[in-house]
């Protein structure tokens, strides 16, 4: 349950007059799991994971009946592993503090772009094994981020739609890439168009990114220039089902120096269709099946998931998913790679050759997630 702390000014003889302050809340997600990963090769195991569990505090204060500030601190916490052991403690989520009024808000920090939030009504299975990011966020380029040094514009709500605009400056700073040794140009523009009203809640969203920093020659490790439209909808067709679909273009053009191979294997098209079945009060049925497109010669790949998930109350759920991706012979994708601690990869490389190229990768887990 979200709890209110109420700041207090605490004075002494000589302490001038208290100034009124606005209410903080505290929030947070406890979310583990226990899975077992099979890459369909040499890797078959059983891992316990942490996935995108956070802390966090946020707020508001009223300047004038007109005008508002507001906060967010957010920092993502390990349940699994600390910095002893190799992880991080504490890193930053999505972190900001702006201004708000009938015009719409104005808010500046790190947080979610308006692309990768327009996800959202496709993603039943976020954070977890079968998160729709293993197929959506294969690409050599910068994409689908929680950006640094942001600045977005949000509307106000228009009969249930809504816009966001977003700016990002990677490092804070421009520079001058005509400086001897500097070939660095990057940033991030972002914006959604969206919708919820009645049984239907939908997103359209373009993401425009570029990073020139040459990081290898590598195919799948050099960044550059990406474009990428993205859709997504949620519709209720009944009370106890609700039907989603997605789809979204991908084109990395890279840098001064990408290979054709390079570019191909960073450009694809991914859409997918599922649906949520209540079967009791509590207790929904899921499923989502999404296939990969990539220009790249024999790179696509194909997910599905299926999972049920019981609320015990308003802030504990549990859940239980499958999922599979099954790949062509020159990739080696997983339903377990995003937003989460337990993310093994390369471990069937033998003689520098992945013999999971190729394989199906299936994942079981069984979670358990508390909002408070």
């Amino acid at each position: 349950m979200k709890k209110k702390l109420i700041a207090i000014a605490v004075g002494s003889a000589l302490a001038v007059p208290a100034v009124a302050l606005a209410d903080v809340t505290v929030y947070g997600r406890a979310h583990v799991s226990v899975d077992f990963l099979d890459d369909g090769a040499k890797y078959s195991e059983t891992n316990l994971s942490s996935n995108s569990s956070r802390l966090g505090f946020k707020g508001s204060h009223d300047i004038n009946p007109d005008l508002k500030a507001f906060f967010q601190i957010e920092q993502q916490i390990n349940f699994t592993t600390g910095a002893s052991n190799g992880g991080t403690d504490f890193s930053t989520r999505d972190t900001f503090v702006g201004l708000g009024s009938n015009f719409g808000s104005l808010q500046i920090g790190r947080f979610d772009s308006p692309f990768k939030v327009a996800r959202g009504p496709f993603n039943l299975f976020g954070d977890q094994v079968g998160d729709m990011n293993n197929l959506a966020r294969v690409t050599a380029s910068r994409l689908d981020e929680r950006y640094d040094n942001t600045i977005q514009y949000t509307t106000p709500d228009f009969n249930g739609f809504n816009a966001k605009i977003a700016y990002s400056m990677y490092q804070g700073q421009s520079v001058n890439i005509n400086a001897a040794g500097n070939n660095e140009d990057s940033d991030a523009f972002s914006l959604s168009l969206n919708y919820a009203g009645g049984p239907l809640e939908a997103s359209l969203a373009y993401e425009q990114v570029e990073d020139d920093t040459l990081r290898s020659t590598t195919v799948g490790t050099n960044r550059g220039e990406a474009d990428s439209y993205r859709a997504a909808a949620a519709y209720k067709l009944t009370d106890s089902f609700k039907l989603v679909g997605f789809y979204q273009t991908t084109d990395f053009s890279g840098i001064s120096g990408t290979t054709s191979a390079q570019r191909d294997a960073g450009t694809f098209d991914v859409y997918g269709i599922g649906g949520e079945l209540a079967i009791a009060q509590n207790t929904a049925l899921k499923a989502t099946y999404m296939t990969h497109d990539s220009d790249a010669d024999n790179a696509d790949a194909d997910m599905w998931v299926v999972g049920v998930e019981h609320k015990l109350d308003k802030a504990v759920r549990v859940y239980a998913n499958y999922a599979v991706v099954d790949n062509d012979d020159n990739v080696a994708y997983t339903p377990w790679s995003q937003s989460r601690t337990a993310n093994p990869t390369n471990q069937s490389i033998v003689n520098g050759v992945n013999e999971a190229l190729g394989e199906k990768a299936s994942g079981f887990t069984v979670g358990l997630r508390y909002d408070f």
